[in-house]
């Protein structure tokens, strides 16, 4: 990989950890919220209906999913700024190999090649070769 390719990804990257940032901030602040009470119009913290303390919780529970997943994704953008910086971007965790210009292209903070991400997924370890019985 050139450097003009090498700088355009990222730069890519820096763009996505930037909105995810603000996406991070946002959630964090969703998930903090106070429900009921004055912030909603009622004098009481008190939900009126049971279904309205389960909606409250539903939603809570997935701002927080959404969370945890946007801070993952942060952690891997910033580990792909630190193989560009160290000349590493672009290699397969795994194999060693090159991960495709077009998987990067989706997927810039990728680790593996999308013959090891399938491995992976699956459970398999890629280049273990199991024991037989």
């Amino acid at each position: 990989m050139n450097k003009a390719e090498m700088e355009s990804f990222r730069q890519k990257l820096t763009g996505l950890r930037d909105r995810l940032r603000g996406d991070v901030n946002h959630l964090a602040d969703e998930a903090l919220r106070k429900t009921g009470g004055e912030a909603s119009g009622n004098l009481s913290n008190t939900p009126y209906h049971l279904a309205d303390l389960g909606t409250d919780n539903y939603e809570a529970e997935l701002t927080l999913g959404l969370l945890e997943n946007q801070e993952q994704v942060l952690e891997d953008i910033r580990d792909a700024l630190a193989r560009i910086s160290n000349g590493t971007y672009g290699r397969c965790e795994e194999c060693g190999g090159d991960i495709g210009r077009e998987r990067l292209q989706a997927l810039p903070y990728a680790r593996h090649c999308i013959a090891c991400a399938r491995q992976l997924q699956q459970g398999d370890v890629p280049g273990k070769v199991e024991d037989e019985l």
